[in-house]
């Protein structure tokens, strides 16, 4: 099962997220099934990560967008722990400070995105400055409209330095958001959660929707494609990210390197040491 072919979006093609369904399964038809395989992806997961980290020759970034609870965390806690820490780490870009508003909009990004061997997720990343920026005004529209060429330049220049880039944009209905946030309030373990902007960002919803639909139209390219994940159900949430991320890396064609030192040299000083203890 390779699922980047039926959740990509194709460059240049228009989504209208509202003819989605975003309770969509695929062939998957148990969350029993789903949770199998989403267990196997994360032990091949922990595999490849090992070897890209001891390789050394490419990086991977990924990069997480959705509305508020449609299950950024939720891949964070249920994907990405496969990986080990060593060589993984997760960001989440915030409101820019005031420093990093006297510079451009990337100057705040580009220090984070991963190097040779490692695997960065962004948890809401550089599509900030086309999202809530536009929905809320913050800049007008002859700032932000020129961003999209801005990313997509960006980008290609982290895939040239073999960077490659998956982007998921995370999509649930507003029915299942409402019932997250009930969640939420019932839950003492998920309180903390709870956000004053959740209900006035929710007011926004259509304006958002069309904000995510000119990100995935103007920003899914060959090299740094945008997959729409249908995440109403969390189970296949989890099973598709993990499925596109496990493919990815199967792509990579990756190896442990060779060792650097003489094994029958090091292997002999090891029985000297065995047969001469200190």
């Amino acid at each position: 099962m390779d699922l980047r072919h039926s959740l990509v979006v194709k460059p240049g093609s228009r989504i209208k997220l509202k003819h989605l369904d975003a309770a969509s399964t695929g062939t998957c038809k148990s969350s029993t099934e789903a949770e199998q395989e989403t267990a196997k992806n994360r032990i091949h997961l922990g595999e490849l990560q090992q070897k890209l980290y001891g390789e050394k020759k490419h990086a991977l970034l990924i990069v997480l967008q959705g509305i508020d609870a449609a299950g950024k965390d939720g891949i964070c806690w249920h994907v990405m722990q496969a990986m080990n820490p060593q060589g993984t780490y997760v960001h989440g870009f915030k409101q820019p400070t005031e420093e990093e508003k006297l510079h451009d909009f990337l100057w705040r990004i580009h220090p984070h995105t991963p190097g040779l061997g490692q695997i960065g997720v962004f948890n809401r990343s550089h599509y900030e400055d086309v999202l809530v920026v536009r929905v809320h005004d913050l800049v007008p529209k002859k700032v932000w409209s020129k961003r999209y060429d801005l990313i997509n330049d960006y980008e290609k220049m982290l895939t040239v330095h073999n960077v490659t880039i998956l982007k998921f944009f995370l999509y649930i209905s507003p029915e299942e958001q409402l019932e997250r946030f009930r969640q939420r309030l019932d839950d003492p373990a998920r309180q903390w959660k709870i956000s004053e902007s959740d209900y006035k960002e929710r007011a926004l919803w259509d304006q958002y929707l069309e904000a995510f639909e000119d990100m995935l139209k103007k920003c899914s390219t060959k090299d740094a494609p945008w997959y729409v994940i249908p995440s109403n159900h969390k189970w296949f949430r989890n099973l598709a990210v993990s499925n596109i991320i496990r493919k990815t890396l199967e792509d990579m064609n990756m190896h442990l390197p060779a060792p650097m030192v003489d094994l029958e040299k090091i292997r002999q000083q090891y029985h000297s040491a065995k047969t001469d203890p200190v």
